[in-house]
């Protein structure tokens, strides 16, 4: 069936996993996918910045069958499929298109620093919080554990009263100014820290837990003029 299946994807439409191992980068070792409602909100899905970077081709699923068929290990090709929501991902080995973005994914801040910071302000809300391989100029994104399920999926079966929604990882891009202002402000690191947490949900689909504390938070910032 995978082979007689057609894809929309960040390269076009009606494509087949045939074309698209054919087409695959040197040292790209995984076929990957993004589920979710729409083709427009996946396309600007912030998980998709680092493989867009590289011209890494992503499988964008809409349909919500999607989510539960690519639950199941499968591969093409000898490549396996893989959400860029959830577990690892690490892009190092494949190659950027513009190689003057490499200065650019240098860290311009201390990582386990800002990462203690937040994970102490948001404590419980998400199970960790890790710098990510798949941004470049969004500042985080939430994913599923290792070995959890997909979120799309997750958030599927609880609707439907057959499961929970775990608490995700909060991944953070540490060349972001958001990111990178967090050290250095003691009074707004606890707000900076849920912004993260809040944006990465609204980019996800989700409302933040308090949407009444987000806009207050939002609106004070930006009244106090904090220079990122």
């Amino acid at each position: 069936m995978l082979a007689l299946s057609r894809f929309t994807t960040t390269t076009g439409e009606k494509r087949s996993l045939k074309q698209y191992v054919e087409d695959i980068k040197p040292n790209q070792t995984e076929i990957y996918y993004l589920t979710g409602d729409s083709v427009e909100r996946l396309k600007s899905n912030p998980k998709l910045e680092s493989a867009k970077a590289r011209g890494i081709e992503v499988l964008l699923l809409t349909d919500p069958v999607d989510a539960f068929w690519t639950a199941a290990p499968l591969d093409f090709g000898g490549k396996p499929l893989k959400s860029l929501s959830q577990g690892d991902v690490d892009f190092g080995l494949v190659p950027l298109l513009d190689e003057k973005s490499e200065d650019s994914e240098k860290p311009s801040t201390d990582e386990a620093a800002t990462i203690a910071v937040i994970k102490d302000a948001l404590g419980e809300r998400v199970s960790d919080v890790r710098a990510s391989q798949r941004l470049t100029s969004s500042a985080s994104c939430l994913v599923a554990g290792g070995d959890g399920q997909d979120r799309a999926l997750e958030r599927l079966l609880a609707q439907q009263n057959r499961g929970t929604v775990t608490k995700p990882i909060l991944e953070i891009n540490m060349r972001h100014p958001l990111v990178a202002a967090i050290s250095g402000a003691r009074d707004d690191a606890k707000d900076l820290s849920f912004l993260l947490l809040e944006q990465a949900q609204i980019l996800d689909g989700e409302l933040p837990e308090d949407p009444a504390a987000f806009a207050s938070r939002l609106n004070q910032l930006v009244l106090r003029g904090l220079q990122l």
